[in-house]
C-alpha cells in the first residue's frame, strides 16, 4: 500500500485526518458513507501528477478525524464549513471541490454557501437534491424499509453495524456495487420495516467484490474500528433540520463551473428516476453529465480509470 502524507488540520472545532499531496491549484476530494480518504486512492497520484494539490480527508465522524458525539454536531452548516476550514488551513484564496455519496451532497452545498471561495463543483453519484422530510419518508412507503428512516435511531442502527464491521461492509459494499443485479440497494424496500435491520433486508455475499483486494477491505474496514458507525450515521440524523438551516440555499443556482459523473448502474439514482429532468436547471454553468458504463455506486473503485478521466477532464476546463 502507497504511503500517504497525513496532516492534521484543525478546523472548525475539530481535527480532521486529511492526505495533503502535490502542488498546484487545490482539489478536495469529499468521501461519503460508509467509506474514509481511502475511497479516492486510485485519484491521488493522477491528480498530483497532472499539477494538483490534492486534499482528501477523513470526514467528520470518520476514521482518523474528530467523532463528535452530539448528533447536531453533523448539520450541513458544519460539515461544509469544515471543508472551507482546510482551504484556509492549507492557505489558499480557493478551491475546486469533488464530493461523491454523501461527500457530494456536502460538496453541493458547499459550493452553494461559499461560492466566493468554491470555484468550481464537481459531483458524483449523487444529483443535487434539497433533502428533506421525502428523503426520509418517501410517499406511501411508511410500513416499507428505508435505510434513512432506519438511521434516525441512533441506538438500534449503531449497534447492528457495530456488531460485525467485516460483516457490514461485505453486505453494504455488494449491495450498491456492480457485482450485485442493478436494483439489489432498492429491494429493501420489498421488507417490512417492522423488526428488520438494514443487514437483514440485504443480500449477503460469497466473498468481496472484484474491485476490492483483501489488503484494500481489511484496511478500509480498520478506519471504522475506534469510534464504528455513530458518526458517519449522525449525518443523516440531521436530513431533519438541515433545509431548516439553510433556507437562504431553496432555489438557488450554482454560479461555478459544475460537473457531474455517475455510474449507470447506479441505485442511488432509482431515488428519482426522473432526476435528469430538472437536474440542468440548477446550474449556471454545468459543463457535462456524464455516466460510467460498468460502474455502480463506487465508480472510483469499480472504474477507476473512468472516473479519474472525467475528473481531470472537469479539472482541466475550469483551471486551464
Amino acid at each position: 500500500m502507497i504511503e500517504r502524507n497525513f496532516e492534521m488540520i484543525e478546523t472548525n472545532g475539530v481535527t480532521l485526518r486529511t492526505v495533503v499531496e502535490g502542488d498546484g491549484p487545490l482539489v478536495i476530494l469529499l468521501h461519503g458513507w460508509p467509506q474514509s480518504w481511502f475511497l479516492w486512492r486510485h485519484q491521488i497520484d493522477p491528480l498530483v501528477a497532472a499539477g494538483y494539490r490534492v486534499a482528501v480527508p477523513d470526514q467528520r465522524g470518520y476514521g482518523g478525524s474528530s467523532c463528535p458525539r452530539d448528533v447536531s454536531e453533523y448539520n450541513i452548516l458544519k460539515l461544509t464549513a469544515d471543508v472551507d476550514g482546510i482551504r484556509q488551513a492549507l492557505g489558499y484564496d480557493t478551491f475546486n471541490l469533488i464530493g461523491h455519496d454523501w461527500g457530494c451532497v456536502v460538496a453541493w452545498n458547499t459550493a452553494l454557501l461559499y461560492e466566493d471561495t468554491c470555484s468550481s463543483i464537481m459531483g458524483l453519484s449523487v444529483p443535487f437534491w434539497r433533502m428533506g422530510e421525502a428523503t426520509m419518508n418517501p410517499a406511501g412507503m411508511d410500513d416499507q424499509f428505508w435505510y434513512i428512516r432506519y438511521f434516525q435511531d441512533e441506538a438500534t442502527t449503531d449497534t447492528e453495524l457495530n456488531a460485525d464491521l467485516e460483516r457490514s461492509f461485505r453486505i453494504l459494499s455488494y449491495a450498491l456495487g456492480a457485482d450485485s443485479p442493478f436494483g439489489t440497494w432498492m429491494t429493501q424496500l420489498e421488507h417490512p420495516a417492522a423488526g428488520n435491520g438494514i443487514l437483514d433486508v440485504l443480500p449477503e455475499p460469497d466473498g468481496l467484490p472484484a474491485w476490492v483486494s483483501q489488503e484494500d477491505f481489511d484496511y478500509h474496514v480498520d478506519q471504522y474500528r475506534k469510534n464504528g458507525f455513530r458518526g458517519p450515521t449522525n449525518w443523516y440524523r440531521n436530513i431533519p433540520i438541515n433545509n431548516g438551516l439553510t433556507p437562504e440555499l431553496a432555489g438557488k443556482k450554482f454560479a461555478q463551473p459544475a460537473a457531474f459523473a455517475a455510474g449507470v448502474e447506479d441505485d442511488v439514482l432509482l431515488y428519482d428516476p426522473n432526476w435528469r429532468d430538472s437536474f440542468t436547471d440548477h446550474f449556471e454553468d454545468l459543463r457535462f453529465l456524464e455516466l460510467i458504463d460498468g460502474a455502480a455506486h463506487w465508480l472510483q473503485v469499480e472504474k477507476p480509470e473512468e472516473t479519474t478521466a472525467a475528473m481531470l477532464r472537469f479539472l482541466r476546463e475550469v483551471n486551464d
